[in-house]
């Protein structure tokens, strides 16, 4: 799945993805496929909503995607589009893969330079139902500020219909803990639930989310 650079919170300054998770695995479509991520995410504590839109093809050896949001919080909203470039190994019989991400999020509503994300996602392929996933990176804010992007995650497939995973990742200074749930309805379709913790602020972040997979 692709990663973008998100705006997400006043305290969480980009948010970046596979699908809703943080973590992102060093996987890309295969030729010849395309998919459509959409999600919605609920912080209570801020009263704040995000809606994400994210279509997605395999463009030769790269995933290119482009996605599109709609954020709003107390007093204020807020629209974003944010293209995304993936490239990642193909592992054959190798139970390691790795890749580059590159993304941007530009704020439609106020302007001004985008935000970028650069980072390396590692997938590490344990047993037949087990992949560990670690990304490391940098974020580039609206400010131009730099900092790292650190990141590990643990995915359980428990049977063909359920996976489990888990996740934690350092961004912007905060750490966002995730525990979430991906159900597969159909071969090409996937549901995720999920729930997050960021602190020191103890912001709690809500999402769901609908993938469709499909020939281009």
């Amino acid at each position: 799945m692709l990663v973008a650079a998100l705006c997400m919170l006043p305290t969480c300054e980009v948010h970046a993805a596979g699908g809703q998770f943080d973590v992102d695995d060093a996987a890309i479509l295969e030729p010849g496929r395309c998919q459509v991520e959409t999600w919605f995410s609920r912080l209570p504590a801020e009263a704040g909503t995000v809606f994400r839109i994210g279509p997605a093809c395999r463009v030769g050896p790269i995933e290119v995607g482009l996605n599109f949001d709609h954020l709003r919080g107390l007093d204020q909203s807020r629209n974003g589009l944010g293209p995304q470039l993936k490239w990642a190994t193909d592992p054959l019989s190798c139970p390691l893969s790795a890749g580059v991400v590159w993304g941007a999020y530009f704020d439609l509503t106020r302007g001004g330079r985008p935000l970028q994300t650069l980072y390396a996602p590692v997938t590490w392929q344990v047993g037949e139902t087990l992949r560990l996933n670690a990304n490391a990176g940098v974020d580039r804010g609206f400010t131009g500020v730099q900092t790292r992007r650190l990141g590990a995650s643990g995915e359980w497939d428990v049977d063909s219909a359920l996976t489990l995973i888990a996740e934690r990742l350092t961004l912007s200074g905060d750490r966002i803990s995730r525990l979430g749930a991906r159900f597969n309805l159909s071969e090409s379709v996937s549901l995720d639930l999920s729930a997050a913790r960021v602190t020191p602020s103890t912001t709690r972040i809500y999402m769901i989310g609908l993938n469709h997979d499909f020939a281009r």
